[in-house]
């Protein structure tokens, strides 16, 4: 079934998707939400994957945001991320047949 294992191709087409987001979303878009980058986050987008999104796996879309293109090597500097909100990701990763399960945390 589609969507079930997401590969390369896929999760590239969420950075390109996430990163014109980024770019080209209007300031008064109910779909986006802006996050201050800190000093601990330099190295490690899953921390601002989880501060956001409350899990570690949308580093890709902090990844996209960023411009961040070499996960491995580039460091993030402190700055203003437009992302887009939880309900708007979860969209863009659909219409790409990214299917992720939602868990509920208590």
């Amino acid at each position: 079934m589609p969507g079930d294992n997401p590969g390369m191709i896929e999760y590239s087409n969420l950075y390109k998707a996430v990163r014109k987001f980024a770019l080209t979303e209007p300031v008064w878009s109910g779909d986006r939400q802006i996050y201050f980058t800190k000093p601990d986050e330099y190295y490690d987008l899953t921390l601002v994957s989880r501060r956001v999104y409350g899990t570690p796996d949308e580093y890709i879309a902090i990844a996209a945001a960023a411009g961040i293109d070499r996960m491995t090597t580039q460091k993030m500097t402190e700055r203003e991320l437009v992302l887009p909100t939880k309900a708007k990701l979860q969209a863009m990763k659909s219409a790409l047949g990214i299917v992720t399960t939602v868990t509920s945390v208590r």
